[in-house]
């Protein structure tokens, strides 16, 4: 398995029962070891069928369209295809991807806020006419580079007005609103909805109360210019939980009931990305370098174990500039597992991780409690399945992480069960032995 991104090529292991995704990741810490100590992810497909399942079960009135930028590794597309999803696409080469996987133009959506006219040309081309718009100078270049274009028009929430980020969010005021569809009627581009999307961070679910009421007076708006509205996009912001899904959908549902009524014509989806593919994936990365620090140089975020024990900094293979470039942004949303084991007595020091450019910004966590570690030990970082997956830095002849999709036999025959077929990618999967068992020369591939 070759295991880069723009490879099609890929392969999934089937997994018995007697092997888990630690013992996946057991073997490819032994072969890494091995052959160089690159960094490498693991994917387990099995968890995306897992969270389709999820939305179909919690909020099936509403249709995922999977935000292409957060993962567009081939395996990811094709299994998302085979589950039915539409796609939010925001490039031009986005837009190529998920065609080439036979997906229809009227299951894809142009979604870039500021899009190039030669895209805008290409998605006319093909075919693909729905796509977003938040303010007039867009609009102008859709109505002179795209004929069949149907627009959403892309409204502001409460948690993206103003506030320390305001100036780079998107979406137009409702106040505007009208404008636009003056605008749009003297253009003849033809609006059919509404957009919104309210950030994951925003916990405030009084958020999505305020945005359908003001999506309901858009699409008023738009009836009185004689628009014909049949499209609401609620936008992504799921973490991925059951939880928040599930609390999202009792705000939304009572008010979808009121303002866009099944047999009302209007087609509600959705735009989740990291919902889908954020737990799928699973990050190791090697200890390429390692330095003893006074403890009192961290500044904060872990208790101090005493003023006369050492910290440590340490360097690893992968950083801001490869699969943690989210972290230039937000948050991490994983914690460092040590891969080696370690007695439960073993003593803990303040720790901080680094990507190996050794860029004041690349540093992955600022301070932490682990074992001592070693060059050549290994870090596991969950949830690592959105935004990783960019085109590297290369720095330093930084190399792309292989990687290895695996699925367990229950999940693979959960997803016959449900009829979801692809021949595409069913010819990718094959079936892995124990890993306990596997040797150099079994099916699992160490080429990368």
């Amino acid at each position: 398995m070759k295991g880069f991104i723009d490879d099609a090529n890929y392969s999934v292991g089937l997994l018995d029962e007697g092997t888990n995704l630690g013992n996946v990741i057991d073997y490819y810490v032994y072969e890494h070891t091995l052959t160089g100590k690159n960094a490498f992810f693991v994917g387990d497909l099995g968890k995306i069928v897992k969270k389709h399942s999820q939305w179909q079960n919690v909020v099936a009135q509403i249709k995922p369209f999977y935000t292409v930028k957060c993962n567009s590794t081939p395996a990811v597309l094709e299994i998302l295809a085979a589950l039915g999803t539409g796609f939010a696409c925001s490039s031009k080469n986005e837009m190529a991807l998920v065609q080439e996987l036979g997906v229809s133009p009227e299951n894809i959506i142009y979604t870039s806020p500021c899009k190039q006219v030669s895209q805008i040309k290409y998605a006319a081309k093909v075919g693909i006419n729905i796509m977003t718009c938040d303010n007039e100078i867009e609009l102008k270049k859709i109505a002179r580079n795209h004929p069949n274009a149907k627009v959403l028009l892309h409204i502001a929430t409460e948690d993206n007005i103003g506030g320390e980020d305001g100036n780079m969010k998107f979406g137009t005021t409702l106040k505007n609103c009208r404008h636009l569809l003056e605008c749009a009627k003297e253009l003849d581009v033809q609006i059919i909805g509404v957009k919104f999307h309210v950030s994951s961070a925003c916990k405030e679910y009084q958020v999505y109360v305020h945005a359908l009421s003001d999506a309901r007076c858009v699409f008023d708006m738009a009836g009185e210019f004689g628009f014909t509205m049949n499209m609401l996009d609620i936008g992504g912001g799921f973490t991925g939980t059951e939880i928040q899904l599930e609390e999202v959908n009792h705000v939304i549902s009572p008010l979808l009931d009121i303002y866009f009524p099944e047999g009302s014509g209007i087609q509600i989806i959705s735009e989740p990305g990291s919902y889908y593919v954020s737990s799928a994936f699973t990050l190791a990365v090697n200890i390429i370098a390692k330095k003893v620090v006074e403890n009192d140089k961290f500044s904060s975020g872990v208790e101090k174990n005493g003023s006369d024990e050492p910290a440590f900094v340490y360097y690893m293979n992968d950083g801001v500039y490869g699969s943690f470039s989210s972290k230039l942004s937000e948050d991490l949303n994983t914690i460092p597992e040590v891969h080696k084991k370690y007695k439960e007595d073993e003593p803990l020091f303040t720790s901080s991780l680094w990507g190996p450019s050794c860029d004041e910004l690349d540093q992955i966590v600022e301070s932490c409690l682990l074992p001592e570690l070693n060059v050549g030990d290994w870090l596991i970082f969950d949830n690592m399945g959105a935004d990783s997956f960019h085109e590297p830095s290369a720095f330093n002849d930084f190399q792309r992480p292989a990687i290895y999709y695996m699925m367990s036999f229950s999940d693979w025959y959960e997803m016959q069960d449900a009829g979801i077929t692809s021949d595409a990618m069913m010819k990718n999967f094959f079936f892995a032995p124990s890993c306990i068992q596997l040797s150099q020369e079994d099916s699992f591939s160490t080429e990368a």
